[in-house]
């Protein structure tokens, strides 16, 4: 009996390749627990029941990931762990497909439907490359390409060829009955990731946050009520063969849970997140889960006006005049709030996606920047760059620049912010990178700064409505002869 391609992926497959060995019937399955990592990897661990015969048997465990790391695969039987051994693992992922079963086929004969209800058929002597190619029973050969293509009809299903990944064992039972069997296996394609809803008040003093855990799996499997644990921290792995990518989805809801559905505990030095109930995690679907929240939340707004050249390692004294002339205007608008206890959130929060809101005089909450963020343990700062300030301009021009000797050298630079504002002065932050040479010294500065590290001072000014400040200062570097 002859079957269309697609009639015998329906039917057939699913009737006569699912079909256990004797031996080796599947009773139930008890319960599957995922481990999420977020970099992309998954620890699964499956558990099923089977009637085993004593002897020789056959296991097949279907309905694993299409991703799986085939080395990584664990089989013990919880029942008789010592009067059971495992002779043979195989993953068999010879999948039913077209090119699959043209590639059985060749010189065999096939019967193909064009989109014309053209009946062709002959010998099948290629099916590659976008074509079928035929040798007819007058000997004739004919090219069909694929597009042209309605239907193509089989005699019978290949061997080997089946509808699923399929892990499959060859057991040594001391003992026949039922046994309960536990499948652990590291498979790709499963990631999660931390998004955070910020609402900024008004005042730019408060906040209130909602963190959301984002599943998604595009490993070709379905895990049905399954125990979900995610592991938040950077886990030390060898690098793969093949690299999965996750899909980001943007986030509705700011609103918090009534209760929280996360419970979050240490492991090792890594944080693990466990979801409080079973989740249905499908094949090709991203999922989300609240895991914190928190109102009312300490918040402050700054601005930064950073417009010199970062030091990058102190090589040799940097002598051009003109190195380091960004020519850069725009001041960056910044927030930050404390993960601690006392301001509100009292949690840690993975790395992961940030965005910001704020409600106009409507109500209607707009986005006002976005940003990713570390791994963050409680208790730490979290400074979060928005975009740049509308109203806010900065100007850095160099005014001197002599030198006083073979390896003395002094520059002063005039830095002058301008308050676009209306009605509200601003405290903008001015870091200077003193990148010519280690050895400086600052002469004379018309404002006092602070020495943040090795290689740099910073300045905080106040600059009012409407207004405008300037800042000078003048740098000397020396270095051996």
């Amino acid at each position: 009996m002859k079957r269309t391609l697609w009639g015998l992926l329906t039917v057939a497959a699913l009737c006569a390749l699912l079909v256990l060995p004797v031996g080796a019937q599947e009773l139930a399955s008890d319960g599957v627990s995922l481990t999420i990592y977020n970099q992309g990897t998954a620890l699964v661990q499956d558990r099923r029941t089977f009637e085993l015969q004593s002897g020789v048997s056959s296991i097949d465990f279907t309905d694993v990931a299409a991703s799986i790391d085939s080395t990584s695969v664990s089989f013990k039987s919880l029942t008789d762990p010592l009067g059971t051994t495992v002779l043979e693992q195989n993953y068999v992922y010879d999948l039913v497909g077209s090119e699959a079963l043209l590639a059985r086929y060749l010189d065999e004969r096939i019967e193909v439907t064009l989109t014309d209800g053209t009946l062709v058929s002959g010998a099948l002597l290629a099916g590659r490359n976008g074509d079928i190619i035929l040798k007819q029973d007058d000997g004739t050969v004919v090219a069909i390409t694929y597009s042209s293509v309605r239907d193509v009809r089989f005699p019978a299903l290949p061997d080997g060829l089946i509808t699923r990944p399929t892990l499959r064992w060859l057991l040594q039972s001391a003992n026949g009955g039922s046994q309960h069997v536990e499948l652990t296996y590291l498979t790709g394609g499963m990631n999660w990731t931390a998004d955070y809803i910020l609402l900024l008040g008004a005042g730019n003093t408060q906040l209130d946050l909602n963190g959301w855990v984002t599943l998604t799996n595009t490993s070709g499997a379905t895990f049905r009520d399954a125990t979900v644990k995610l592991v938040a921290g950077d886990v030390n792995r060898v690098a793969d063969r093949q690299q999965y990518a996750a899909e980001d989805m943007m986030l509705a809801q700011v609103a918090p849970s009534a209760a929280p559905q996360v419970e979050q505990r240490d492991i090792y030095e890594y944080k693990l997140y466990e979801i409080q109930r079973p989740v249905t995690v499908a094949n090709n679907e991203t999922k989300q889960v609240e895991f914190v929240s928190g109102t009312g939340i300490a918040a402050n707004t700054f601005y930064v006006y950073d417009s010199s050249t970062p030091v990058y390692g102190y090589y040799g004294p940097i002598i051009d005049q003109m190195y380091g002339m960004t020519g850069a205007t725009d001041v960056q608008n910044w927030l930050e709030f404390n993960t601690g206890e006392e301001n509100g959130v009292g949690a840690d929060l993975p790395a992961g996606r940030v965005r910001v809101y704020q409600e106009d005089v409507d109500g209607a909450a707009l986005l006002i920047g976005e940003n990713q963020i570390d791994h963050t343990p409680k208790g730490e700062q979290v400074k979060l760059y928005l975009g740049n300030a509308f109203d806010l301009v900065g100007e850095r021009v160099q005014t001197n620049f002599v030198y006083l000797g073979d390896n003395v050298l002094e520059e002063t630079y005039q830095i002058t912010l301008r308050n676009r504002k209306d009605n509200q002065a601003v405290e903008v932050r001015v870091p200077e990178h003193l990148f010519r040479w280690s050895n400086w010294e600052i002469l004379n500065s018309s404002d006092p700064f602070n020495k943040t590290d090795s290689s740099s001072i910073e300045f905080r000014l106040i600059v009012e409505p409407g207004a405008e400040k300037v800042l000078t200062y003048t740098v000397r570097y020396t270095w051996p002869r």
